[in-house]
Parts: C-alpha cells; sequence; structure tokens
C-alpha cells in the first residue's frame, strides 16, 4: 500500500480564498497526496514524523493564479505585433506565422509558454486553440500545471491560409477526436474544450455544431466575442445584428461559454451575459493595443464572473498574471475616472476563484480549503520593491514581480522550488524556442522593419 505524501507550510500569511476570504496570520496549511487536508490552525496531532515541514515565515501562500487565456502557440511570435492595426497583425504576422508551425513548434512555444507561466506563479492555463492540441497536451503534462487546451476552430474568410481551410465537418471531427484523445487524462490535469476563434472566421454551422457537441460532452468553449469594433461591425453588416446578439440569437449565450475580450458590448449585452451565466476573460494589456477597455467594473457590480488571461505574446509581449493584475488595476480607474473601482482583492479573486469558475473547475481549485487540490504558491516578498507590507493583498497586485514568486505547487507536487523548475528542462527550451521562432519566420516569409538604421558588423 502506496503510504501518503504529506507536507505542512506553517507560519504563513495564507490567503485562502475559501468561502469567507479568510486571512490567517502565522497560518498552517497541511497537504495530503494532491488535497488540502487543513488550513488555517493546525492540529499538530496531524504532523506526523515524516511531515515535510516548511517554514514560510514571513512569506505569503496564497492558491496557484489561473490564467484563462492563453495563446501558448504564439510565444515564439513575441515582438512580432507591435505598432501596427488588428487586421494587419492578424492577416500578415500572426496567420502566416501560426500557419508555418508543425506540431513540434507548437511543442516547443508550449514549452517556452509554460516556463513564464510557472515562474509568474501560474497553476492552471486555458489555451484558447492552437492547431496542434496534441502537442500542447504532452507540454502541458510534462510541465505538472494544469491546462485545457482548444482547436482555434475556424471554417471561412478570405484571410484564412490555405492550410487552415478545412470545412465544417472536418473541424467539428478534429476538435471531438482531441477531446476522445486528450481530456481529463494525467491525473486529470489535461482537459480539452471546444475552441471557436471569433465570428470573423466561423460559421454559423461551426457555432451551433460547436455548442452541440461541448453540450454532449459537458466541457466548455473557448472563443473571442465582441474583441474588436471591426467585428461587431462585420456581424452588423452580415447578421443585421451585434456579436453577442446573434451568439444569444442561436443559443450559444450559457454557463459553460467562456467569452474572451468582450470590449464592444452594449449595456443590454452585459445584463445579457449576466442572465445567461456567461464567463469573461479579461485581457487588458492586449485590449489597451487596439481593442478598447471592456466594462468591467460594470460586469463585477451585476455578478458576472471575471477572470484575467494574458492573450498571446505577439499582441501583448508580457505573458504574466502579475502584469495583467497590475494593469486591470490601472486601467479602469483611468478611463472611468475613479480611483475606487476594481479594488485589490477583487482582482485576486478575478485572478483565483473566478478563473476557476470561468473554466468550470471550481470544485477543485481556486481556493486553499479542505478537500481542494493543493495548488498553490509561496511569495517572498522580502524585496526593496514589495516592501512594506502595510496591505499585503494590494503588495500582490500593485508590487509584486516575477521574482517574488519562490516556489509553485500543483496537485500536491513541486513544479518550482525556490526558483528552480522541477519539471522542465529551462535552459534547453530556451535554446530550442530561439531555432523554432526564426525558422517558422523564414518559413512563412515574414520580414520586419527595422527601427533603427543597422549597422551589421
Amino acid at each position: 500500500m502506496k503510504r501518503e505524501s504529506r507536507t505542512y507550510i506553517k507560519n504563513a500569511y495564507i490567503i485562502s480564498m475559501n468561502d469567507n476570504k479568510q486571512v490567517f496570520e502565522n497560518g498552517g496549511l497541511l497537504i495530503v497526496d494532491d488535497k488540502i487536508k487543513a488550513v488555517g490552525k493546525i492540529d499538530e496531532k496531524e504532523i506526523f514524523p515524516e511531515t515535510k515541514v516548511i517554514d514560510a515565515k514571513s512569506k505569503i501562500v496564497m492558491p496557484g493564479l489561473i490564467n484563462t487565456h492563453v495563446h501558448t502557440s504564439q510565444q515564439l511570435e513575441r515582438g512580432m505585433g507591435d505598432d501596427v492595426d488588428l487586421l494587419t497583425w492578424l492577416t500578415d504576422r500572426t496567420f502566416p506565422y501560426e500557419s508555418s508551425m508543425t506540431p513540434e513548434d507548437s511543442y516547443v512555444s508550449t514549452q517556452l509558454t509554460l516556463v513564464e507561466q510557472i515562474r509568474s506563479g501560474v497553476t492552471t492555463i486555458a489555451e484558447p486553440g492552437g492547431q496542434f492540441v496534441p502537442s500542447m497536451c504532452k507540454a502541458v503534462a510534462q510541465s505538472g500545471i494544469r491546462g485545457i487546451l482548444a482547436k482555434s476552430s475556424m471554417d471561412y474568410g478570405d484571410n484564412l491560409p490555405p492550410i487552415w481551410r478545412r470545412t465544417t465537418q472536418e473541424e467539428l471531427d478534429v476538435q471531438e477526436q482531441d477531446l476522445k484523445d486528450w481530456n481529463n487524462t494525467f491525473d486529470g490535469r489535461v482537459k480539452v474544450w471546444f475552441g471557436l476563434r471569433t465570428l470573423f472566421n466561423d460559421s454559423d454551422k461551426l457555432v451551433l455544431g460547436t455548442k452541440e457537441l461541448a453540450d454532449k460532452y459537458k466541457v466548455g468553449i473557448h472563443m473571442h466575442v465582441a474583441e474588436a469594433k471591426a467585428e461587431v461591425e462585420y456581424v452588423k453588416q452580415t447578421k443585421g445584428v451585434t456579436t453577442v446578439t446573434h451568439l444569444r440569437n442561436l443559443g450559444v449565450l450559457d454557463k459553460n461559454l467562456l467569452a474572451v475580450h468582450t470590449v464592444w458590448l452594449t449595456d443590454e449585452e452585459v445584463d445579457m451575459f449576466k442572465e445567461y451565466d456567461v464567463k469573461v476573460s479579461h485581457n487588458p494589456a492586449s485590449a489597451m493595443r487596439v481593442l478598447g477597455f471592456a466594462k468591467v467594473p460594470k460586469m463585477l457590480k451585476k455578478g458576472i464572473c471575471v477572470s484575467i488571461g494574458t492573450d498571446g505574446a505577439s499582441a501583448n509581449n508580457r505573458m504574466t498574471m502579475i502584469d495583467e493584475m497590475y494593469v486591470t488595476s490601472l486601467i479602469h480607474k483611468g478611463w472611468r475616472l475613479d480611483p475606487t473601482v476594481v479594488k485589490a482583492e477583487q482582482i485576486i479573486e478575478m485572478a483565483t476563484t473566478n478563473g476557476a469558475k470561468a473554466l468550470l473547475w471550481e470544485d477543485e481549485i481556486g481556493a486553499l480549503k479542505a478537500g481542494m487540490k493543493a495548488d498553490l504558491i509561496i511569495i517572498n516578498p522580502n524585496t526593496a520593491s514589495m516592501l512594506p507590507l502595510h496591505d499585503p493583498v494590494a503588495n500582490i497586485v500593485t508590487a509584486m514581480h516575477e521574482s517574488n514568486v519562490e516556489s509553485v505547487m500543483c496537485n500536491g507536487q513541486w513544479v518550482m522550488k525556490d526558483r528552480v523548475i522541477l519539471t522542465l528542462d529551462e535552459k534547453s527550451i530556451l535554446e530550442e524556442a530561439k531555432i523554432h521562432a526564426e525558422a517558422i519566420r523564414k518559413r512563412a516569409g515574414i520580414v520586419l522593419p527595422d527601427r533603427f538604421p543597422v549597422v551589421r558588423c
């Protein structure tokens, strides 16, 4: 009989995100195998001689961060989308680059993504859709963290590369097979959802077929929704209504829809999200480039589940939830001219419990309480950039850096300990990433203009 693995973290400042949002000062956290057994004041009788004890005095323990929208296939595109409009970025940069990728490229790109995610305290990601779901699943499995992966499904559009042109049924069949092969694998850490890119490239038939399959398998749909003004205008021209209203008319607005960006919503459409319990992934940094400002304060006030995502490296570059939390804390105050909106505690909730709800995973992750999976991070705030801790919750949102994340645990296993990633060969991944990134760019025929005169010596 296999012996239990027990870990006891003591003397920590624990932000539990439990049902009462309790914070435990000098608290303890007992982990048995892959689950949390107790949080707060721990009965010393539970600390057996073989228990691994970690003294977290002067440190913060909180749930692992949940990134609800990250394009792992775009990680090798970092720096290729700056200072261009949305359609140029999509048609001349992103689509040519991604359509030139191989399964091995996707694997390396996902690995590089995961290194950055782990180092910044992320224990769960949601990928809205690359073209090689098996490659992404393998990389997530190896990393030790959790992932919900989807294929970026598209069945029409003049801007689609030839290699991506498939019939509606072919797109549905590929998605369904990926789910059958990979959903709920690797101790349940790897899941597969259905993905829809955007109404620019998804027919009503594909949208309806995807919804039918998602309901059949009781999983979610990950979709870009009303992300750009051009998209909403296109849908108005072709369907006679706006994006969200059209999705409502199709019967797609539902509790298993994760709607990303949602920048160009009317007040009435915000009400629709509340009515149908649609989940939202807010990506503030990429939205500020060309998309606009989502009505997050209004959504939160109405009780809509708003989570946070980083988007892709070609649209954001800084792919950490730490940066996204900070940006979230600023932009809504600025454009609303109200310093009281979207408070630090709300942002922590968006990055943890709301992330879990958005991914339909709240029964296992997103909070530190008995019976939940042991997904957590240890933060060392004892740096010049984060001290003093007059308000630890606010400091996490406004002052924390990636370097403050000391250790990361997922499913009861350390994936990073004392700033060393234990599950991935980081040095090798960095070298492979450079090779693959350049090879893809050359195959795609993308030439970026020099920003300054270059003297090649």
